[in-house]
């Protein structure tokens, strides 16, 4: 029997012992007094609650025995059930914590979110729909209630600070995000974050004119501007809405049976040295090449068949999202096996 187990039981104990009392009492009452059920029952109530009511009768001596015996016990009751209550409060928090804290050190790869503003909130549950593992940084209480609710690992403290991103997994996270209230926070949050990670990808948010260049000086690789995207989408929603809508569904892999990925090409892979042709990407998986990004940052839209795969590129894919996971976890096996050789 684990300490909460433990707890539980002795709390039980407690509410039995309360309810020991009441009945004793009520018998007691009953018996000594020759009062009814109900007017025993209550006196045993405001007995043992100490709340100062009149009595409802004079007691006679026993009757007066009885109750300084129900204050005791009641008393007595009341406090060790109590305590046990706290404890075992205390104790769910903790060990929950504690079990929170065991989840995140064993993840890496992960993504952190900063801030679980309404924008913070948007991203976890795009991140929770693509079972991507994360870990939000918040400080709000409420909405530390919020993240308890729904589940989500959480880091409860201030995303500037050092030891907060570390306890987030920062060294083995995949990429980090920055949806603080302030763009002052926002800065902060990317700088500390480059400092530990170099290597770590920082999409931040910008909300004031001027701040996407404080926070591309401090070391964010892409930074989001939501009144420029907004006005962008609302446009475009106007002029081309079937176009958004496909764009939208295919991103989002949400009413439609294909998928948008990209695809990181490690020297490990089978596909390195292969064209697109020779490649059973299309042929094997219906997979489309829409483009790939060398690793001088050079973009080929719409590669042509005898296009070379190289190491380090990125593919960026359409096609059926079964097969765009089947190629994901290849190269990933490939990568796996390489290591264990």
């Amino acid at each position: 029997m684990n300490k909460t187990q433990a707890s539980l039981s002795h709390l039980r104990a407690g509410f039995a012992l309360i309810i020991g009392v009441i009945l004793f009492g009520t018998l007691g009452y009953t018996v000594v007094e020759g009062w009814s059920l109900f007017d025993s029952f209550y006196m045993t109530v405001i007995t043992i609650s100490t709340t100062g009511f009149k009595e409802l009768r004079p007691l006679t001596v026993p009757g007066r025995v009885l109750t300084i015996m129900l204050i005791i016990f009641g008393v007595l009751a009341i406090a060790y059930t109590g305590g046990r209550a706290v404890q075992l409060l205390l104790e769910t928090q903790f060990f929950r914590r504690r079990k929170m804290n065991k989840q995140i050190d064993g993840l890496t790869g992960h993504y952190i979110i900063c801030g679980y503003g309404r924008m913070g909130k948007v991203i976890c549950e795009d991140l929770a729909h693509n079972n991507t593992p994360f870990v939000v940084i918040e400080n709000n209480p409420r909405k530390i209630e919020e993240l308890l609710e729904i589940g989500y690992l959480f880091i409860e403290g201030d995303a500037t600070h050092d030891d907060i991103l570390l306890q987030a997994g920062i060294k083995k996270a995949k990429g980090l995000v920055a949806v603080i209230a302030t763009d002052a926070q926002n800065v902060f949050a990317v700088l500390s974050a480059k400092g530990i990670n170099p290597e770590i990808f920082v999409v931040a948010r910008a909300i004031e004119e001027g701040t996407e260049s404080k926070l591309k000086r401090a070391g964010a690789d892409r930074v989001v501007k939501p009144i420029e995207l907004g006005g962008s989408r609302m446009v475009n929603l106007l002029l081309k809405p079937g176009v958004i809508d496909f764009i939208d569904g295919v991103a989002k892999s949400r009413d439609v049976e294909i998928s948008l990925e990209e695809v990181n090409i490690s020297k490990n892979s089978r596909l390195v040295n292969k064209t697109l042709k020779d490649s059973p990407l299309r042929k094997d998986w219906n997979i489309i090449i829409v483009a790939i990004i060398k690793n001088t940052g050079k973009l080929i839209y719409n590669p042509s068949a005898n296009t070379v795969i190289e190491e380090n590129d990125k593919l960026i894919a359409i096609g059926p999202s079964e097969s765009l996971a089947k190629l994901t976890e290849s190269c990933e096996m490939d990568d796996l096996a390489a290591t264990e050789n």
